[in-house]
């Protein structure tokens, strides 16, 4: 049985539920701060947990009580948000992002002075894509690389890519394991510097600029 955590029951959450809840092998748990429209997927999911999903993934996620699944629905920058938590008392800060950054990266997005989103589309994905590895499904031109790959090599010192990778659990559907968050805050925890947070998929990413004082 795979136990999927759900973070953020928006409009992306309630898909990701509809979808995954319809391999008998899966046990989802939802976790949004708001009630509203859960009762249409209640017979779908192991629990639903009325909190913030930063907060809920700050205080409940650790070793030994892990999903084998996470899915960010939210819209935050999820692996960042859960780090600075975790480590604000350890005087972890957002920082602005580099002015350079933009040049090195395409389609970018800027959603606040520390946080970047990228993509190889300059188009509006289908909801279900299957992220296929050598061409986009829609140009049916060959893909231009993997995201997750792109950020990695981001060379801008004094800044260091961290990146976590989504996997596809569902077409149009991405995911990342509790294991890869402890290593990122692991690697956070190692040495003050400046770094770039990132989550990426084949396609798509969003970057978080922060500082280990």
């Amino acid at each position: 049985m795979k136990d999927i955590w759900v973070i953020g029951f928006g409009s992306f959450g309630q898909r990701a539920v509809s979808i995954l809840s319809q391999k008998e092998d899966n046990q989802l748990t939802i976790v949004d701060i708001s009630f509203e429209n859960i009762q249409q997927v209640q017979d779908k999911c192991h629990r639903y947990i009325n909190v913030d999903g930063v907060s809920f993934l700050n205080e409940n996620l650790y070793p030994g009580n892990e999903p084998d699944w996470i899915v960010p629905a939210l819209p935050v920058h999820l692996a960042a948000e859960w780090s600075f938590e975790r480590l604000k008392s350890n005087q972890l800060r957002k920082i602005t992002l580099p002015s350079e950054l933009e040049s090195l990266v395409p389609n970018p997005f800027k959603i606040s002075p520390s946080v970047l989103c990228v993509s190889y589309a300059d188009f509006v994905c289908p909801d279900n894509c299957t992220e296929p590895l050598n061409k986009c499904p829609v140009t049916n031109e060959p893909r231009k690389g993997n995201m997750f790959e792109l950020l990695q090599k981001i060379s801008l010192s004094p800044f260091e890519p961290l990146v976590v990778r989504s996997f596809q659990l569902a077409p149009g559907i991405g995911g990342y394991s509790p294991k890869q968050l402890f290593s990122l805050l692991n690697k956070l925890e190692q040495r003050p510097g400046q770094y770039l947070v990132c989550t990426a998929c084949r396609c798509h990413g969003v970057i978080t600029s922060l500082e280990r004082l």
